[in-house]
């Protein structure tokens, strides 16, 4: 009989493929492995006053994350995120003239009660000066 070779490369690729396709990355026993060091950190820490590195490089430690996740299992190992950033970007000058004309026009619509309130203590004080005069020249 004759084999022909495209036939046998055929199957052999066929057999690859079906090998590749159900073998799965061994993240179970690689979590349990490393679930120590995993838990030091995403980077390292120090110990006894000295920086320690992982003892799982970053990419393996991405690529087991990684298969855990896509597993549907949660992450406990990611730090905590930071709260996001409210300050705002641009020139500092323009804000500030921004509000400064905000407050102004406030102010501008406080105005006429403003006026009144000084005009009636400006009224107060002369009148109080008046009554003073009045007393110390009934006095002497």
């Amino acid at each position: 009989m004759y084999l022909f070779p495209g036939r046998m490369a055929g199957k052999a690729i066929k057999s690859v493929a079906k090998a590749v396709g159900e073998y799965q990355y061994p993240w179970q026993e690689k979590l349990v492995k490393y679930k120590d060091e995993l838990s030091k950190g995403v980077w390292g820490y120090w110990e006894l006053g000295a920086w320690k590195p992982l003892g799982i490089s970053a990419r393996h430690r991405a690529r087991l994350r990684k298969e855990v996740v896509l597993a549907g299992q949660d992450w406990p190992y990611d730090p905590a995120r930071k709260e996001m950033r409210t300050k705002q970007k641009g020139h500092k000058c323009d804000r500030i003239s921004a509000e400064k004309r905000a407050k102004t026009a406030e102010l501008m619509q406080k105005m006429p009660e403003m006026l009144a309130d000084y005009r009636k203590r400006k009224w107060e004080r002369k009148m109080k000066a008046e009554e003073d005069a009045a007393r110390k020249s009934l006095q002497e």
